[in-house]
């Protein structure tokens, strides 16, 4: 069994070692159903990040590729403690939260195929998209962002209204490693504490911020201590055992939603894959990832346990595999046969009012000076009145007189 740290500010309860909670582990309630489920999304997240590397090297995939490879079980273990009206904010390596707060493969795949039926309709990528609103009704997960760590202050903020409402609901936001020596994620995660905010963050070190490793962006030798200097309670695990990450975060979970504010989840883990597809990983030490897979594998160790102490059939895990395979051979039929986005989509929802705008509604009202420096065709300028053409006449053909193009006329009429 796994074993976790926990540390806390003065001002926090120490567990002692008669504690129940120094001991206490949620994943012990957990039913067949459920520990079968930990099994299904793991290798959910897997198969289906496998697919998406098959059809990236047929170039089907439209930008990067993010792969959880060998994170799948913090990812999954961690959102598994959250209940449905909780919301949960992920990074592009947290696949398989996203999967079980109810994100569908069919989804992801669309998304990183750009289809014009995809979560963001062709404007987005891999999984930058989101689902919040009604707890009854949406799925509960925030659309992520690049710039890592500013999740931090915007959950900070989506926590704060759950405590002003008195609403019992709980907040999770992932950072990595690199993320914690950023300004938004101090100011963040010290803002929700002093509000004492519901809001569990959790910390995948992963061993890499993209290429540089831990001990070249921090001197803190466990991210845990970092707690302490926030004042909230800290725990840390290891982040391949799924039922240790359950079990952590479950904890924080259960004591932020008693009141006891923000708190501070570390997750050990190790990043196989480089920080995209296109990563050739050269800063690693050589046998490092294949220490890793061949000791250390989250999936490998589930299904040891599984099989093991917890008296599962290798049958049950069979039949598991097979339903993966086929809703990932479904999903991928019918987001290959979905298509492109129609170019005049891009205005539509762009503003809540009005809902969908008229093409090259920016060249209303267009003044002559802004005409004559001005590339109808794309970005860029260029003189419209070339030498020998006279003053305020223009080489165009075409072009209409009084400062205003063919085109506006048009977009300020039916179109």
């Amino acid at each position: 069994m796994a074993t976790s740290t926990r540390v806390g500010a003065s001002r926090a309860r120490r567990p002692s070692a008669g504690d129940p909670e120094a001991v206490e582990r949620p994943s012990a309630a957990l039913g067949r159903d459920q520990l079968l489920a930990l099994y299904y999304w793991m290798r959910l997240t897997r198969t289906l990040e496998e697919r998406l590397v098959a059809l990236y090297r047929q170039t089907k995939v439209v930008g990067g590729l993010f792969r959880s490879l060998g994170q799948e079980a913090d990812a999954v273990g961690s959102c598994f403690a959250l209940e449905r009206r909780d919301v949960m904010s992920p990074l592009i390596r947290n696949l398989g939260a996203m999967l079980v707060k109810g994100a569908t493969p069919v989804e992801v795949l669309k998304q990183y195929m750009a289809r014009g039926d995809s979560p963001t309709r062709g404007r987005e990528l891999n999984i930058h998209f989101g689902d919040v609103g009604d707890p009854a009704t949406t799925r509960g997960f925030v659309g992520q962002i690049s710039p890592l760590g500013d999740m931090v202050p915007v959950m900070a903020g989506v926590t704060l209204s759950f405590r002003m409402r008195g609403e019992d609901r709980v907040g999770l936001v992932y950072v990595g490693d690199g993320a914690t020596s950023t300004g938004a994620f101090h100011e963040g995660i010290n803002f929700a504490a002093v509000q004492r905010c519901p809001l569990v963050v959790v910390v995948e070190n992963n061993g890499y911020a993209y290429s540089t490793p831990t001990h070249r962006q921090t001197l803190a030798r466990r991210f845990v201590d970092k707690a302490i200097g926030y004042g909230i309670p800290g725990e840390q695990a290891d982040g391949n055992d799924v039922l240790a990450v359950y079990d952590v975060t479950r904890r924080a979970v259960d004591r932020a939603r008693r009141g006891e504010g923000t708190q501070l989840v570390e997750l050990v883990t190790y990043r196989r894959k480089g920080h995209a597809e296109h990563d050739n990983q050269s800063y690693v030490p050589a046998g490092e990832i294949e220490r890793w897979a061949a000791e250390n594998d989250p999936i490998d160790r589930y299904v040891a346990r599984l099989t093991g102490e917890l008296g599962f059939e290798r049958s049950a895990l069979d039949a598991l595999d097979a339903r993966v395979r086929a809703e990932v051979d479904a999903a991928t039929e019918e987001a290959e046969a979905s298509g492109l986005p129609e170019p005049l989509d891009a205005l539509v929802g762009v503003y809540a009012n009005p809902p969908a705008e008229r093409p090259l509604w920016f060249r209303e009202g267009v003044a002559r000076a802004v005409e004559r420096t001005e590339r109808a065709e794309g970005w860029g300028t260029y003189p419209s009145t070339p030498a020998g053409t006279p003053a305020g006449t223009s080489s165009r053909a075409g072009d209409a007189p009084g400062g205003v193009l063919p085109e506006a006329r048009v977009a300020g009429g039916d179109a």
